[in-house]
């Protein structure tokens, strides 16, 4: 066990060096493009921006661990928000609603867990329902219609600073600190890379694999609702589209940051470099003016080449 662990070290130290090269080359290169890349009020920006995105691939960096996937973040985030938003507009304290908006979000995603393992149904088409009922269930709810008003105590959330670092910076780095302890420091973390690398093999060890999946799916729903609670505040809204592809940013971070897509390799350090190269990719094009339709181009190339690398290396 213990030479496993230091070689599944050494190998998610390779993917994070190869992806923070990846990183360091395409800053440089924007910093040649554009003289207003490395000034200090862009770099926070950039920071605060891919929080969103960060914290939701967090979440789904687990369940890719284990060999699944999550589509239905994006419509988690959503719903989790407009309920929360909602709450806070009808006069519940802010406190209130981001708790209740907190556990909508684990809860769908421990339904997702529900769906994967007691009914057998593959993660692809368990996450897609939920994504579509999530969606339609915000529509139903919101009438169509964003949630506005909410008062001041959502500020804080998404547009406060501490010696002027955003605080979703900060939230983010939170979420960081609990992800990578539970999942290099404790048995849970090494049942899910367990259950990723060989479920069966993982099953006669005794690892009670559907108890892994459910809780990881639950994690998703966790930051994605958590997502949701910064992007209201940021807006001091909630509009029943929030959260639109979101799955596909959060995937394609962790892939670029190493996880495979099999399962059983990869971590949060990665998802990090991963959402960053992201972030960045998005804030230069932007500065350059670069049409929107270029810059899905040019992200969904980026993807493909990190998913065939990837598959290079297994």
């Amino acid at each position: 066990m213990l030479e496993e662990t230091k070689s599944r070290n050494w190998e998610i130290l390779l993917r994070n060096m190869q992806s923070f090269i990846g990183l360091i080359i395409l800053c440089v290169a924007l910093s040649i493009l554009s003289p207003r890349f490395l000034t200090a009020p862009n770099i926070l920006n950039v920071l605060r921006q891919t929080s969103l995105n960060a914290v939701i691939a967090i979440g789904m960096t687990f369940v890719i661990l284990t060999g699944g996937i999550d589509l239905s973040v994006g419509s988690v985030l959503a719903f989790s928000s407009i309920v929360a938003a909602g709450m806070a507009h009808s006069g519940v304290s802010a406190t209130a609603s981001i708790l209740v908006g907190l556990i909508i979000g684990t809860v769908l995603g421990f339904i997702n867990g529900l769906a994967v393992t007691k009914g057998d149904v593959p993660p692809f088409i368990a996450t897609l329902a939920m994504m579509t009922m999530a969606r339609g269930a915000t529509l139903v709810y919101s009438n169509g219609q964003p949630k506005t008003g909410l008062g001041d105590g959502f500020y804080f959330l998404g547009n406060a600073r501490i010696m002027s670092i955003p605080f979703p910076v900060i939230v983010l780095f939170i979420v960081f600190i609990i992800a990578y302890y539970l999942l290099g420091e404790t048995a849970t973390g090494r049942y899910v890379y367990a259950t990723g690398s060989n479920e069966n093999a993982a099953k006669l060890t005794g690892i009670k694999t559907d108890r892994i999946k459910m809780l990881v799916y639950s994690i998703s729903g966790f930051t994605a609702a958590l997502s949701g609670m910064i992007v209201t505040s940021m807006l001091n809204s909630a509009p029943p589209t929030a959260g639109t592809g979101a799955e596909l940013d959060a995937i394609a971070a962790v892939v670029l940051g190493g996880t495979s897509l099999s399962g059983g390799q990869g971590g949060v350090i990665g998802t990090i470099i991963g959402a960053l190269i992201i972030g960045v990719l998005n804030n230069g094009l932007n500065l350059l003016n670069v049409s929107s339709y270029y810059q899905q181009l040019i992200k969904g190339a980026v993807i493909l080449m990190a998913v065939l690398i990837d598959r290079r290396r297994r």
